[in-house]
């Protein structure tokens, strides 16, 4: 008989974890015998604990002040701030005083997020707060729940407002009134510090960064782990938060990935870390195109969809640069993706999976940020699933051709345009698409500038990814 377990969620507001409350939450799930947990698609945590162990967890939390909630976590990109992001005033003290605004715990969903960046979704969230080109001020968009629309607050709102707005808009949003009319009546009944508009938000293209493995930034590095499985073991979590701890490289972060981001470890302390993903046999170097999916939770039926797919992508060695896929098995679902695989309602009931069948989406224009879906293929096997997104990736690199790509970013940059093949070359990983120029060297790792490529040494590697030399292959620059 399999044994019942009942799900539970403990909220990281932002996706902070402060290692030493997790530490006490895992001796707890350990003394109710839960070997793994797993992170949500809104960095929450999320714990099976047997039925016959339940009292004496939820005692041991409340004992230790923990608390376990059945509501939504607040998103963030907090954990993309100083690793993916720079030049931007949303600095991480900055989220530490938004989440602190929160005296009460949001019912619905809620999104905190910096405009620059396209590793945290936007607009997933029920309120979603976007920060603009004015320091302290926020664009809002409001949508319905059970909705896809929409609706853009027509003014900025100040950073010190979030929380008391949030709140209002939570009510009257829960009482089904529509986003305009939700703005109408705060803006008749609370005061709050705005300012004019002076333009539409401009979003950028969505990138997925790399988010796994040893990463270098500044003068220490950043680690990423992601699960296939989506479980993490409980005593590798244990360990993870004591070498923290004892380092004092702060806290840990969770993504809306569904994995874990460690920060400013010393690189005197990376060995610590290697011995431990080794102790565990954890390995931190899948390909991208596995990472880029976004499955709902506790969704054992689209973890096997996904696998399954990505098995196609690895035979046919399909390129997935730029997209972002989600699977759909549920009715009322608010997944991330520019393409779509949705699981139609069985014509006759059946429960038997063979019998299954699926639509594939896009999103208008591939935007990952937009809600209005394109059918691809309708009424589709699981066995044809592999090829036909296959054939839709195709169909996005189709419709953006380099000539395309090159006038948006001249476009971006203000510089006249310039030949797009000048015949020089240059060296790129295939792993992450970084590129070695000779007539620019390495600053990070110590490469003056006009060292070529081949001069370099054997246990030279990419400064991002961190693979090795030979992964590095010549193209042409384009300039």
């Amino acid at each position: 008989m399999a044994r019942q377990t009942h799900t539970i969620q403990v909220n990281f507001r932002g996706g902070i974890i402060p290692p030493g409350m997790l530490l006490e939450l895992l001796d707890i799930a350990a003394a109710a015998t839960v070997t793994h947990v797993r992170f949500g698609l809104r960095q929450q945590l999320l714990l099976d604990v047997p039925d016959k162990q339940l009292a004496a967890f939820n005692a041991a939390c409340n004992d230790r002040q923990i608390v376990l909630s059945e509501h939504p976590n607040i998103l963030s990109a907090y954990p993309a701030a100083g690793i993916f992001l720079h030049d931007t005033w949303l600095v991480e003290g900055i989220y530490k005083d938004v989440f602190n605004q929160f005296d009460y715990s949001p019912t619905l969903k809620i999104n905190i997020c910096d405009s620059k960046q396209t590793f945290v979704p936007l607009f997933t969230g029920h309120i979603n707060w976007v920060s603009s080109g004015a320091v302290h001020y926020w664009h809002l968009y409001l949508r319905l729940p059970g909705s896809q629309e929409l609706f853009l607050w027509p003014e900025l709102i100040y950073t010190n407002s979030i929380a008391a707005v949030s709140k209002a808009a939570e009510t009257l949003l829960r009482r089904g009134q529509s986003p305009a009319a939700v703005f109408a009546d705060i803006k008749a009944q609370l005061p709050y510090l705005f300012r004019e508009k002076d333009g539409e938000p401009e979003l950028p293209a969505f990138h997925l960064p790399y988010y796994e493995g040893f990463n270098k930034y500044e003068n220490s590095y950043w680690l990423g782990i992601y699960r296939r499985d989506e479980a993490f073991p409980v005593p590798f979590l244990k360990e993870v938060c004591r070498l923290c701890m004892e380092t004092r490289t702060g806290q840990l972060y969770s993504t809306p990935w569904k994995s874990l981001v460690i920060k400013n470890i010393d690189p005197g302390h990376r060995y610590l870390w290697d011995y431990l993903l080794g102790k565990y046999g954890i390995n931190v170097r899948h390909a991208a195109n596995e990472l880029n999916w976004q499955v709902e939770d506790n969704g054992e039926d689209g973890l096997i969809l996904k696998r399954h797919i990505i098995r196609h992508f690895d035979v046919a060695d399909v390129r997935t640069y730029g997209l972002c896929f989600s699977i759909r098995t549920q009715e009322q679902t608010s997944l991330f993706g520019n393409i779509v695989i949705r699981r139609r309602a069985s014509r006759h009931g059946s429960k038997l999976k063979y019998m299954q069948r699926y639509d594939i989406l896009y999103t208008a224009g591939f935007n990952a940020n937009s809600s209005s879906l394109i059918p691809y293929r309708e009424d589709v096997s699981k066995e044809q699933l592999g090829p036909y997104v296959t054939s839709l990736c195709r169909l996005f690199y189709e419709q953006r051709s380099e000539t395309d790509m090159l006038q948006h970013f001249v476009k971006a940059q203000e510089l006249p345009v310039a030949p797009a093949d000048s015949g020089k070359k240059v060296h790129q990983c295939v792993a992450c698409l970084t590129v070695y120029d000779e007539a620019v060297g390495d600053e990070e790792q110590q490469v003056p500038s006009g060292t070529p490529f081949a001069e370099l040494p054997d246990s030279y590697c990419c400064s991002v990814c961190e693979a090795d030399k030979d992964t590095f292959r010549e193209v042409p620059a384009i300039v």
